[in-house]
């Protein structure tokens, strides 16, 4: 059984009865394209054909011919429909939806450095214009894909970050953006269910690993896989001192699903690992992953005296009342992240 089989009957085994509450319903997604999106497309075909649940997802494109050209599986898979708009402006389908996933944000440092004002607009007239649909469809859950970027900088004597942590962004500075713009769309949320009676839930992501992640963009753990595969040196541009956890994509699926299902309205989740370690040994980690070991270089000393930035979430609540947690740990998930990529490299679609 190939890579992505293997993890859809993962995602299968954890969510099964979850999936009865999307029998003959309809749910709408938004950035259903990206790498989140691609998770939620891909198990949703899997349970809709394994349990015959005659459902229907409708994905928010702006460009549906490139993406099904690309992935023409999902593009066949039953129950999937695509619907083309930007997320800040598209026109509402006339149908009614029970489900509204909300996951089109982008978030890479270069829009958050070079048009913060594009960055804002998605994220805040993205959030409105979906909540409004969500609205006008009478959808009953709401699910909005946030970030751990709301807390602001994680102090250092917090280990992993809770929910109930009241920091924020320094909102003087224009790198803060991005979780800015999730503090407000978190905002409205409260205010569309407050106002309308949608059942809210919003999921604050961390860091991720697995299939289908760039290996492009600013993701750390994604560079240095890319590195890897090019046959090395894996590059650490900075001192290699801070500390992030990585979940793995198949886990991250099972969670998003059961905060949409059984999430307790207007309550945020954080979404991650508490499996901690440095950005010297995920790359060494990552280095030793391969069939022959490759060098790793880190471009900077690290300076005596300074504390370790952080970016590593408490899952606590998430374990204890939804019984979420990380099943497949790092090191596995590294070597399906490499072998899937390996594959697909090879001129293959991974399934």
């Amino acid at each position: 059984m190939n890579i992505l089989h293997e993890d859809l009957d993962h995602i299968l085994e954890h969510t099964k009865a979850l999936w009865e509450d999307l029998r003959e319903k309809k749910v709408f997604v938004t950035g259903g394209t990206g790498f989140f999106g691609k998770w939620l497309l891909e198990s949703f075909a899997w349970a809709n054909d394994q349990l015959k649940l005659n459902a229907r997802m409708f994905v928010l494109s702006r460009d549906p011919n490139s993406f099904k050209a690309k992935y023409l599986h999902l593009a066949k898979a039953t129950g999937v429909v695509f619907h083309q708009g930007d997320v800040r402006d598209f026109d509402f389908p006339q149908e009614r939806f029970d489900f509204i996933i909300h996951a089109a944000t982008d978030a890479s440092t270069k829009l958050n450095s070079k048009n913060q004002l594009l960055m804002m607009d998605t994220i805040v007239d993205g959030s409105r214009r979906t909540l409004e649909f969500a609205r006008h469809c009478g959808a009953r859950r709401f699910l909005l894909i946030s970030s751990g970027a709301v807390y602001g900088k994680q102090p250092s004597d917090i280990t992993h970050v809770s929910e109930d942590y009241c920091g924020a962004p320094d909102p003087s500075d224009p790198n803060s953006t991005y979780g800015e713009g999730k503090r407000v769309a978190e905002l409205l949320c409260g205010l569309y269910s407050k106002n309308y009676g949608i059942e809210m839930e919003i999921a604050r992501c961390f860091a991720f690993v697995g299939p289908y992640l760039p290996l492009d963009i600013h993701y750390a753990v994604g560079n240095f896989i890319r590195d890897g595969l090019a046959g090395g040196p894996i590059q650490v541009n900075g001192d290699g001192t801070p500390y992030r956890s990585y979940l793995y994509a198949a886990d991250l699926a099972i969670w998003l699903w059961a905060i949409l299902f059984k999430g307790e309205s207007c309550r945020a989740y954080n979404v991650g690992s508490e499996e901690d370690m440095t950005i010297a040994e995920l790359a060494n980690m990552v280095a030793h992953s391969f069939q022959e070991p490759i060098e790793v270089r880190i471009a900077k000393s690290p300076l005596l005296g300074r504390p370790a930035e952080r970016y590593v979430p408490s899952i606590k609540k998430a374990r204890e009342s939804l019984g979420l947690d990380s099943r497949i740990k790092l090191q596995k998930a590294l070597h399906r992240t490499i072998k899937w990529n390996q594959i697909t490299n090879k001129g293959h679609n991974g399934q």
